[in-house]
């Protein structure tokens, strides 16, 4: 049962399309997997659409038309080549979420003793910090804060950060105040996170003013 959502504030930019590239790919993911943000969601999209038709339409520019137009003749462009993505040999069962299709998913590499990292790039946005998580059961991600928001979508197993108990399909919202050791649950847990701002690290902030 999912018990952590978005909070309104962050599913109400992604329903309007204003919520960083990287976030909502980590929000989509959640929505895909949760019947309470869906029915949300298609709320707040139902209002915005009919805000929309409550205003006055703008007129197009006299040469509108002309340069639409003139483009049909311009040569079909070649289609990008597919998108990379890296045997990430995932538990039997799990799938990576439909919001990470068109996305470029590196290889696992050790970021510490159980501990593994995979990169994933967005080709729409490729300045955004995006990353697959996997931790083993038990083990400790290091005690940090945050330079901005930071969204995590568990994707299988759990983990705990003395905030909250966080399951298969919750996503936890963390930002500036936000000081965490999440530990990952006896079987381990992997997780889709997007972060800006990168994260502080208190032992590495002293090491400095020492």
């Amino acid at each position: 049962m999912i018990s952590h959502h978005p909070s309104p504030e962050t599913l109400l930019a992604h329903a309007t399309g204003t919520l960083a590239a990287g976030h909502a790919v980590v929000v989509a993911a959640h929505v895909q997997g949760c019947s309470q943000c869906q029915a949300e969601q298609a709320r707040l999209e139902a209002v915005g659409g009919a805000m929309l038709e409550g205003l006055a339409p703008e007129p197009l520019a006299a040469e509108a038309f002309a340069r639409v137009l003139a483009r049909l003749d311009d040569p079909v462009p070649e289609p990008p080549p597919p998108p990379r993505r890296a045997d990430l040999a995932l538990p039997k069962g799990l799938d990576l979420p439909a919001a990470l299709h068109g996305a470029e998913i590196g290889n696992w590499f050790w970021i510490g003793r159980g501990l593994r990292y995979s990169r994933v790039r967005l080709p729409w946005a490729p300045e955004q910090n995006v990353m697959l998580l996997k931790v083993a059961g038990g083990r400790k991600v290091l005690h940090h804060s945050h330079g901005g928001m930071e969204l995590t979508q568990v994707l299988w197993g759990g983990f705990h950060d003395g905030i909250g108990q966080y399951g298969a399909g919750d996503i936890g919202e963390a930002d500036e105040t936000t000081t965490h050791q999440p530990i990952a649950d006896p079987e381990g847990c992997i997780c889709l996170a997007s972060l800006e701002g990168g994260l502080r690290l208190p032992w590495f902030t002293r090491l400095r003013a020492g």
